[in-house]
């Protein structure tokens, strides 16, 4: 099937390791269509540096690559409870609220 006509798409995190040993150009001519930048790690530089070193390679070995951000989602933080522990079993039900009341 050629390359044209494949829907699967190969996605593949970026990180420390795709920075060097030029291991970010052989996942690209290996076949990846889309690279995620995990943006709860590393600093807004690291994420430009990685982003424009996608479309250079990109542009090199004529191929589109998609840039996916991976924001963080919302954190459910826990505190106390009102009365201590909360054991849970089978079947129970327990209400979550964010009302602190």
């Amino acid at each position: 099937m050629s390359r044209r006509l494949r829907r699967t798409k190969i996605v593949t995190t970026l990180g420390p390791a795709t920075d060097r040993d030029n291991n970010l150009e052989k996942v690209i001519a290996a076949g990846a269509n889309v690279v995620r930048m995990n943006f709860s790690h590393g600093s807004p530089e690291d994420h430009k540096m990685r982003a424009d070193k996608v479309r250079e390679i990109a542009a090199k070995l004529g191929r589109h690559v998609a840039i996916l951000g991976d924001l963080q989602g919302p954190k459910i933080r826990v505190s106390t409870f009102k009365e201590g522990k909360v054991f849970l079993n089978i079947g129970d039900k327990f209400l979550l609220d964010a009302n602190p009341g």
